[in-house]
Order: C-alpha cells, then structure tokens, then sequence
C-alpha cells in the first residue's frame, strides 16, 4: 500500500474505494439498471464505438444516471456500425445504429430518460427458435 502524506491522498484512496464498492453494487443487481452495450468489432470501432463508448460512459456520470456501459463484440449490424445496445429495466433491448455523439446524446435524453423512441433503430427482422 501506497504511504499517505498528505490528506489529498487519503481522499484518492476513498475515492477509488467508493468506485469499487460502487461497481460490486451495480454488479449484484444489473436488472435494475439500465444496460448499455457497444459494438466493438474491429467495423465498430473502424466506425468510431471507442468514441461513442466513452462519450456515454461520461455523459451518464455526469447527468447521474445510474447505468453499465460495457463493450461487446460484432452484433451482426456491421452495415449501421457504430451499433449500441439498450435495455432499460424490465423491457426488452433495443438496438441503435449510426449512432454518432448526437445520436448518443438524443438516446440519453429521450430514450434512457423519457422512455421516447428516436430514430435510428434496427429492426429486429428474424425469428428464433422459440418462434416456430
């Protein structure tokens, strides 16, 4: 462990302390979130998730909206790349493409807040197993 010289320091500490136990907490209880994966294929990325990814993480911490934002691999939606994935509590996914930071932005505002459907989402156009 790291020497404490100064109080500075020690706030540091409990600060990144508070994050941790904050991150276990959200862990244990994922449903009650809002769920928020990014396309991180290599075309995603090509396509700009990594900026699309920090932008939402950043902008979902600073207008305190409690959520996880994690990365994911090629959601089969390279032609609308960048894609993100949203589920709000107790609803099924949506997916988004073309987001831009705009777009990003109008998900947080409408979607994630108000619950208001925006443009931009991907159909689901297939059927699973369970469909017969």
């Amino acid at each position: 462990m790291a020497k404490i010289t100064s109080l500075d320091d020690l706030r540091k500490i409990k600060k990144n302390l508070e994050e941790q136990i904050s991150l276990r907490e959200k862990a244990e209880n994922p449903e009650s979130l809002v769920q928020i994966k990014v396309g991180m294929a290599t075309s995603g990325i090509a396509a700009g998730a990594k900026e699309i990814f920090t932008f939402l993480v950043d902008e979902l911490e600073k207008r305190n909206i409690p959520a996880i934002v994690t990365q994911t691999g090629d959601m089969g939606y390279s032609y609308a790349e960048p894609t993100v994935e949203v589920k709000l509590p107790g609803q099924e996914p949506v997916v988004f493409g073309w987001v831009t930071k705009e777009k990003a932005d109008e998900i947080i505002e409408k979607y994630i807040r108000n619950g208001e459907l925006v443009e931009g989402i991907i159909p689901q156009n297939y059927k699973t197993i369970d469909d017969k």
